[in-house]
Parts: structure tokens; C-alpha cells; sequence
């Protein structure tokens, strides 16, 4: 364990030396999400997450922490404080602890560096920053945890990246009167956010010398029909759905290949595709849709990956909490394991130091001025709800 402090009482203001010092250590631990191309072969959140629960157990006496495995050697931590009283609402905060590809970065993606008022490598903003700050406002306040008018639980959660498998597996487990995803939100709370629905459409031929195409069938031209009716039609109806916050819904076309040859009729075509949508498009919506694409040629396949929109009235009593101590409420264009918790019934929002705009970037980096604020605006809102 690299990093340890002294157990003297609470201060005044957090320690934002501490969350630098945080941040460099788990930014130099590799957590990659595996999924696509991670660019490294250090991948999986297990230790990470095994650094934490060890931390977390050093300087929390009384603390419950566990890894919990989600998938195979990649687990979440979910740390419980002690409660002076039973059946308390609960307080989650919960970044996660996977980072994305390190493919061409430009920075040593695991240095940790401290230069120029930044912490940079993997993960400095999303969300090892957010991270962070939200332990070192915990070990600030640690005296008073017990205390509180809510029982605070803290999750790093795997997967987030593709997937959000931590955070549905924690959410079908345990409900929460609120949940703080960690993200770099400049301190101002995400209530609302747009979902994804990320499509995979695949069309089938057969493939012939291309010296004699029509004996075979050319897989690519439905697919061009299917992806012109998306530009002249499905984007346009898409702009119908729109929200007051967040604007409309959209659709992007990713990728498409196929073929195997310049001289082979393709038996095979893919795109893939990228649609945002708002709160109020349902399971009714997703229909729709795939009828419309499929209007286009019936034999379309479609597969699908989900992340949900969020919606949480800020009026929840903690949020206006965080009003007083300056926090706005906002919108955001993105997704994130707040929606996870808030389809099974909790309360939930996105929230921490930094800017999404340092998010994923060759070279990520977030100021130590944010950690410092980001630790002592987490303290006092643990700090808010004593009594």
C-alpha cells in the first residue's frame, strides 16, 4: 500500500493534497475496459478495485469492503460506513473504475505525472479524478459518517465503458435514496442525461465472381437503402422527439464494411449506428424504429446495446442540498451508470471535479485545483447532512 495517512480526527476542510496524491496512485494502476481494442494488455478493474477495498479498509475503521466479482477477474468494491442507527436512507457514491482504450495516447497512459497544475494518464478525468475527490472528502469526514442523517456506501464500479455490468449488477441488489455517478461534471449535478442505443444492422447476399453478378446477389446495395432512408427519413423523424434540456434525439451512422474482394459480390454487409435518445422514447420507440428499418428490407438484422436515458427530479431533498453549496442542475448529452439505478427505483445523478472535454483524450489530464475543490465540495456535503 503506497499511500497511507494518519487517523487523527476530522478537519475543518479536506485534504487536497490527498486527492492528488489519489489520483496519481490509481491513474498508475492499468484498468482498461477489454472490450474492443484496449491497447494494452493490462485490462480488467480487479486491481484496482482490490487497491481500493485495501485502502479503504486501512483508513476506515469499522468499514465493511468487499470485492464483489461481476465477470470473471473484474469486480466491483462496494465499501459500507458505519451507522449510528438502523434503517437509514442510503448515500451511495459511485465512480467507476474502468477506463477506456489507450490507443494512441500521447502521454504515458499509466505516469500518474504531476506538472503544470494537472494529473495526467488514463483516467485523470473519467473518473480516477472524480474518484478522488469523493474519497478524500470521505476520509475528511469520517468522523462523522456514523452520524449522518443517511448511511454512506461507496462503489467502484466495473464496466462502465461498455456495458455498465457493475452498476446493473449493483442496482438489482440494493436500492439507494441517492446515487452520485463520478464524473467530470465541474461540480454541477447531471440529473438528465440522453441514452444510447447502439445498432448493429447486417444484410446477407451471395457471393459469385463478380465477372457474373447477377448469379449472385450483392449484399452492400439493400444495406445503401437501408442507410439512405436513415438520412432522408429516420433522422428528420428523430427531430419530432425532442426534450426540453437535452434537444433531440439523433442518429449517426458509425461504421459499414463488407465484401471480402473487389472481384467477389459480397455476401455480407454491417453498419453500425448510433442513436441518442431522451427520456420519453420507450420500449414503444425501439419498435417503431426497427419496423421503420425494416420496412426498407425485411430480412434486416438487428442487434442492439442499451444504455438508458436519466431522468431525476432536482428537487430530491439532497439535491437541493447541493444547490446551496453552488452545484447547478444540468444536462448532458451522454450516459452513465446513474440510469442503471434509476430504472430500478433510485434516485440517482451524475456528479464531480473536471470537464468531460478532458474525457478520453490523447493526452487526459485533470487541474489539481478541481481535485482540491472536488474534495472539499464532497466534504461539505457530507458535512450537510449531519444531524
Amino acid at each position: 500500500m503506497a499511500l497511507s495517512l494518519d487517523k487523527t480526527r476530522s478537519p475543518a476542510t479536506a485534504d487536497g493534497s490527498l486527492a492528488i496524491q489519489l489520483c496519481q496512485e490509481l491513474v498508475r494502476i492499468p484498468s482498461v475496459n477489454p472490450e474492443d481494442n484496449p491497447g494494452t494488455s493490462e485490462v480488467g478493474e480487479k486491481r484496482c478495485a482490490a487497491w481500493l477495498c485495501d485502502w479503504i479498509r486501512m483508513q476506515f475503521p469499522g468499514a465493511s469492503s468487499e470485492l464483489q466479482e461481476v465477470l470473471p477477474e473484474r469486480p466491483n468494491i462496494i465499501a459500507r460506513f458505519p451507522s449510528d442507527r438502523p434503517n437509514k436512507p442510503r448515500l451511495l457514491l459511485a465512480p467507476h473504475t474502468d477506463t477506456v482504450s489507450v490507443v494512441g495516447m500521447s502521454i504515458d497512459p499509466f505516469g500518474g505525472e504531476l506538472r503544470e497544475g494537472r494529473v495526467w494518464g488514463r483516467g485523470a478525468s473519467d473518473t480516477k479524478g472524480p474518484m478522488s475527490a469523493m474519497l478524500a472528502g470521505l476520509h475528511a469526514a469520517r468522523d462523522i459518517l456514523p452520524h449522518l442523517t443517511h448511511e454512506v456506501w461507496f462503489a467502484g464500479l466495473a464496466g462502465e465503458e461498455a456495458g455498465q455490468h457493475g452498476a446493473h449488477a449493483l442496482a438489482a441488489k440494493e436500492r439507494f435514496d441517492l446515487v452520485i455517478a463520478g464524473e467530470p461534471t465541474e461540480l454541477n449535478f447531471v440529473h438528465t442525461h440522453k441514452g444510447s442505443m447502439f445498432l448493429t444492422l447486417s444484410t446477407t447476399g451471395i457471393a459469385v465472381h463478380a465477372a457474373n453478378p447477377r448469379l449472385g446477389r450483392n449484399a452492400i446495395h439493400p444495406m445503401l437503402d437501408v442507410l439512405a432512408h436513415i438520412r432522408d427519413h429516420i433522422e428528420p423523424w428523430l427531430q419530432g422527439f425532442t426534450h426540453p434540456i437535452l434537444g433531440p434525439s439523433t442518429i449517426s451512422v458509425g461504421t459499414i464494411t463488407g465484401g471480402s474482394k473487389t472481384n467477389v459480390v459480397p455476401d455480407f454487409c454491417r453498419a453500425t449506428i448510433d442513436v441518442r435518445t431522451i427520456p420519453s422514447q420507450t420500449a414503444d420507440f425501439e419498435a417503431e424504429l426497427f419496423a421503420r428499418l425494416r420496412a426498407i428490407h425485411p430480412e434486416l438484422e438487428i442487434k442492439v446495446a442499451k444504455a438508458d436515458p436519466l431522468y431525476t427530479d432536482p428537487n430530491h431533498p439532497v439535491l437541493q442540498k447541493l444547490q446551496t453549496l453552488g452545484s447547478k442542475p444540468v444536462g448532458a448529452p451522454w450516459f452513465c451508470d446513474a440510469a442503471a439505478f434509476a430504472r430500478q427505483g433510485s434516485a440517482a445523478i451524475a456528479l464531480g471535479p473536471g470537464s468531460i472535454a478532458q474525457a478520453h483524450t490523447k493526452d487526459e489530464w485533470i487541474a489539481t485545483d478541481d481535485l482540491i475543490a472536488g474534495a472539499e465540495f464532497f466534504h461539505k456535503l457530507l458535512g450537510s447532512l449531519a444531524g
